[in-house]
């Protein structure tokens, strides 16, 4: 099949078919003498685990690495289980991040008047050089 209907049947687009070829997570296929990319059963496979480790939020590296482990049938799943869990622990860490992001901007629009004055907590803020906005919300 070519391009087009394996982005069909994998659901992933052809741009993202190229992407992943050129980063190595998806072998470079062979092209046909009017320079048509070819996919069979098996790319389409990985182009549809790709999509759900992608899904995951997985990044390119531990895509790569998982999809080593899934085509190596004596792989063992502490491998597996020790990326999922690393990839678990970064999650935690952007949660609490965007939690802190979110209070953070809440506190300010709080306590933005939102009329005609030209007084913004926000705009104080994003403007203040050095500081950095969770420590000096604070003082508002």
């Amino acid at each position: 099949m070519n391009i087009g209907e394996a982005a069909r049947a994998s659901g992933v687009t052809a741009k993202m078919i190229r992407y992943y070829e050129s980063v190595g997570l998806l072998a470079a296929k062979g092209r046909t003498s009017a320079g048509y990319r070819l996919y069979g059963p098996q790319e389409v496979h990985s182009l549809r685990f790709i999509r759900q480790a992608r899904r995951l939020g997985f990044l390119v590296d531990d895509i790569r690495r998982l999809l080593a482990l899934w085509q190596n049938r004596s792989r063992a799943s502490a491998e597996v289980k020790a990326i999922a869990l690393e990839h678990v622990a970064d999650l935690d860490r952007r949660i609490a991040e965007l939690t802190e992001m979110r209070e953070t901007l809440a506190h300010l629009a709080t306590h933005c008047h939102g009329d005609d004055r030209p007084e913004c907590p926000i705009i104080e803020q994003l403007a203040a050089s050095g500081q950095q906005i969770s420590d000096s919300f604070k003082a508002i």
